[in-house]
């Protein structure tokens, strides 16, 4: 058992784990300059195991699910801890198309979905538009999966670093620029500043930055770009999230708050461009419009460029490294906000016991060829 621990990144998953690590006792220090700004800033906040659910990608399927389960009550713990409420919102999602061939692509969705046992209805168009009247007439049908929710990500993130701070937890706005090994083990961080970090274990939960840091072994995490605009005004527009395939392109209209709506968002290999294009822009509004014309006339708020931490299977990367001492938590791509509870318990148990949970085990560290253990 460790007494002590660093971690590298103050986004969801760090923050979340540097919780769970204070509530068993642990001596917690987050070195994060800006706390919550990076990908958990821009996230939309999806709860999405079903609709997110690709072939190949079974065992994050159950990852995904088990974090889902946990979520309820982690929501409950924050606020308590916090004082704060974190949105969530338990509606549901639909999954709509436009064309022919976009229903074909649902139907084949489905099919997937029916094999694994998940829980989704197919409805025809009039249905969708009964369960959200502001949907298009000219959607050609839905899914509904009414297990998918959703949370407002920068709300989960300021109330969780509040639990986080008031369990302990000891927040260092500054630049991890390396780690530090001392005889073969992690020790610490070195700072922006010159100053050193000293604990017995380190975490890396820098998403897509996390194999940028001098003497973290390859993890093969990269950023994949993603654009996303927020509105507001949209106050009763949707009760709950809509994801859609506009003539094969994917939009999702997420609502938060009172009358927020996010719509997001491009999936880009540009490596660390933070750019927000006319072109992005276009793109997610021309498609929104169409699955949702009341979009026209709602305001202008945002349109913020985040990476998401992508990995060559698209799963994350959760446990100890070939360095003793050194843990990491990253490449959880599309799946940050969700897998937030799960991640934080299960580093938590491997910083406490020494014993990574089976929940956790196939996202372990690659080897040097790329490979999962």
């Amino acid at each position: 058992m460790t007494g002590s621990v660093v971690i590298a990144g103050g986004g969801l998953i760090g923050v979340g784990i540097a919780w769970r690590c204070a509530q068993r006792g642990l001596r917690v220090t987050v070195v994060d300059p800006r706390p919550g700004a990076g990908a958990s800033y821009a996230a939309a906040g999806m709860l999405a195991p079903v609709t997110e659910a690709a072939y190949g990608e079974e065992r994050l399927l159950q990852l995904c699910r088990a974090s889902l389960d946990r979520f309820p009550r982690f929501v409950e713990e924050v606020q308590q801890a916090s004082g704060l409420q974190v949105g969530l919102r338990t509606v549901g999602t639909l999954v709509v198309g436009f064309d022919a061939d976009d229903m074909a692509a649902l139907q084949e969705q489905h099919e997937f979905q029916r094999q694994l046992g998940l829980e989704v209805e197919r409805l025809t168009p009039r249905e969708a538009r009964r369960r959200e009247p502001a949907l298009s007439p000219r959607i050609r049908g839905a899914l509904a999966v009414d297990g998918d929710h959703s949370v407002d990500g920068r709300s989960l993130h300021a109330a969780l670093l509040s639990a986080a701070e008031a369990a302990g937890v000891r927040v260092v706005r500054r630049r991890a620029t390396s780690l530090v090994v001392h005889e073969g083990r992690a020790s610490g961080l070195v700072l922006d500043d010159g100053s050193t970090e000293s604990a017995e274990s380190v975490v890396v939960a820098l998403g897509a930055s996390s194999d940028r840091l001098p003497g973290v072994p390859r993890l093969g995490v990269r950023p994949v770009k993603g654009q996303i605009l927020r509105l507001a005004g949209a106050g009763g527009l949707l009760r709950g999230t809509v994801r859609a395939l506009v003539h094969g392109r994917q939009v999702y209209l997420v609502p938060y708050g009172q009358d927020r709506l996010i719509v997001g968002a491009t999936v880009e290999e540009r490596g660390f461009e933070t750019t927000v294009t006319a072109g992005g822009v276009h793109d997610l509004l021309r498609d929104a419009v169409a699955v949702v014309a009341g979009v026209t006339e709602l305001e202008w708020v945002e349109a913020i460029a985040r990476w998401r931490p992508g990995t060559p299977d698209n799963a994350p990367v959760i446990g100890p490294t070939s360095v003793p001492g050194l843990v990491v938590a990253t490449g959880h791509y599309r799946n940050g906000v969700l897998l937030t509870p799960v991640t934080g318990d299960v580093v938590a148990e491997l910083l406490a016991t020494g014993v990574l949970p089976d929940v956790a085990s196939p996202f372990a560290v690659p080897d040097l060829t790329g490979s999962r253990p």
